[in-house]
């Protein structure tokens, strides 16, 4: 499980369009998948905080945050935006900030109300993912202009299993090789 920074040093213009999407609107804006006391998925739309530390949401009581405290695998999914279907995704796993002094500081920076019942939950990402579809975006040779492009990084360090590294897929296809 990598740290939002960590996976920003290592792929770091797919970093900037996922926070670029999630941010569209200025403050963030997204849905949040976590997995229900019965293994069932649940939606709910959050305000995710993208910053150079990290991935982080401010999440009141609710049911959202009953399963990340019970079981913290979480997946994100931008807002689509008004002018295009792009797209950007990230899952990994939810975990409570405990530091006070962070914990603070963030609320502060943005601006979360010390008289709600929130929680700050920090994100890692094991898996990114962000597909262009707008106008300009075309595909490789021989390929029909306007199709998607697609990069995807997934945690080298994973589960212990050997992981493919970051790669740029249009139409499904492995386009190439992000470099190491």
């Amino acid at each position: 499980m990598a740290s939002w920074s960590e996976f920003a040093a290592d792929e770091p213009r797919l970093a900037d369009g996922i926070r670029l999407l999630m941010h569209q609107y200025g403050p963030g804006f997204g849905y949040l998948a976590t997995v229900r006391a019965d293994g069932g998925p649940r939606v709910h739309p959050v305000s995710p905080v993208i910053t150079d530390e990290g991935l982080f949401c401010f999440v009141v009581d609710s049911p959202k945050r009953r399963d990340l405290e019970r079981d913290g695998r979480y997946a994100l999914h931008s807002f689509p935006p008004e002018e295009s279907d792009d797209e950007a995704y990230v899952a990994g796993r939810a975990r409570p900030v405990t530091d006070p002094a962070r914990v603070t500081r963030l609320a502060r920076a943005f601006r979360a109300a010390p008289q709600v019942d929130w929680r700050l939950f920090e994100f890692t990402v094991d898996v990114a993912m962000l597909a262009r579809r707008g106008p300009g975006v075309t595909g490789g040779p021989g390929e029909a202009h306007g199709r998607p492009a697609i990069q995807v990084w997934l945690d080298p360090g994973a589960s212990g299993t050997a992981v493919p590294e970051a790669r740029v897929v249009r139409q499904g296809r492995p386009a190439h090789r992000a470099a190491a």
